[in-house]
């Protein structure tokens, strides 16, 4: 029970943008059942129908958050319930339900994006003036009371999302520096492990074939030694660009050492992997120039197996480099060696 209750908030830790809509969804609950009941209790049987749909939304989307992984649908409609909740609140309880709109304003930039919660903000107040218009003394008492409240819900809408806004730019920085190299742009160790993880669990549960090819520069001591660090780092940025230029999309590539890189093929057979290093090696000799002359590469490569640890994986990928740069550097060796059948899956058929 306790590793159970340190995984959750290893979790919470590590995912931003649950354990926002866990806390909100919290708060949402705590908050608003209360006024479910009370309002059941009174006879105002609308009311307590929107509360209570609004808790079971709110309940359902946290759940599916937390079962599916994604945060970006739970988070819009989590904050289309609330917002489409307020408002028939406000249109029925008139003045006393317009206080929920302050802190929907707060919990809609926390939900989704700002520019998003901007729109929706402006939607859930264009509809209460639109009724107090149609249906005069419904919501406001005066004009001048829905000039003041339309003035300090603009206000604090424009304060809360300059402080999301920031808030989020500041935290996809922090991502990306927790996982990038800052030199070259390319993922870092950390972003690699947790990848080959998830190819490992996807492989294990989908089938999805995966490959890896570990590359290492030949000779870069040298070049560091002989032309300065400046000049090595140029080399490594210009072959990151080059691998980029010469991957897929859906490729992921790593740096995990000084001149040692990774690259991630998901959806890769044996002979496509095969083509896919041999390319990267001639363009690397081809199109990469460092101060000395042409650069050029090793690599090795490995398919994950049915059943098989990432660490497992990587050796064997590794193992082949070690082979390539043996042999005289500047090719590429994939592991080709039959999966023994004490490693092989036992099937429950």
């Amino acid at each position: 029970m306790a590793m159970q209750h340190w995984r959750l908030l290893k979790r919470l830790r590590r995912d931003f943008q649950l354990s926002i809509i866990t806390l909100m969804g919290l708060f949402g609950i705590l908050g608003i059942s209360p006024y479910a009941v009370y309002r059941l209790a009174e006879g105002n049987y609308l009311v307590a129908a929107a509360d209570t749909i609004i808790v079971l939304s709110t309940l359902f989307a946290v759940l599916y958050a937390w079962r599916t992984g994604d945060t970006i649908k739970p988070g819009i409609y989590l904050a289309g319930i609330f917002s489409v909740g307020a408002t028939l609140i406000v249109i029925n309880l008139g003045v006393n339900g317009l206080f929920w709109i302050y802190p929907l304003i707060l919990f809609n930039f926390f939900m989704v994006s700002p520019g998003r919660a901007w729109v929706i903000t402006a939607l859930v107040l264009t509809a209460l003036v639109a009724h107090a218009l149609l249906v005069p003394g419904t919501v406001f008492d005066s004009h001048y009371q829905m000039v003041s409240f339309l003035v300090t819900s603009m206000m604090a809408s424009a304060l809360t999302f300059i402080f999301a806004y920031r808030t989020r730019s500041q935290r996809d920085q922090l991502q990306t520096l927790a996982s990038h190299d800052p030199l070259t742009g390319a993922r870092n160790r950390r972003a690699m492990n947790e990848e080959l993880k998830i190819a490992v669990s996807t492989h294990r549960r989908h089938g999805n074939s995966y490959g890896v090819l570990v590359m290492d520069l030949d000779h870069f001591k040298q070049v560091n030694d002989n032309y300065g660090h400046q000049a090595g780092d140029q080399v490594l940025v210009e072959f990151v660009e080059l691998i980029k230029e010469s991957s897929r999309q859906e490729d992921r590539l790593f740096r995990f050492g000084g001149e040692e890189f990774l690259l991630l093929l998901p959806n890769t057979t044996n002979p496509g992997l095969l083509a896919a290093a041999n390319q990267l090696q001639q363009q690397i000799a081809t199109n990469l120039q460092g101060p000395g002359g042409p650069v050029t590469v090793s690599i090795g490569g490995a398919i994950l197996r049915s059943g098989e640890q990432w660490g497992s994986w990587l050796h064997r990928a590794d193992q082949c480099l070690y082979q390539a740069k043996s042999a005289g550097r500047n090719r590429s060796i994939i592991d080709e060696t039959p999966q023994k059948l004490s490693e092989q899956p036992v099937s429950n058929s």
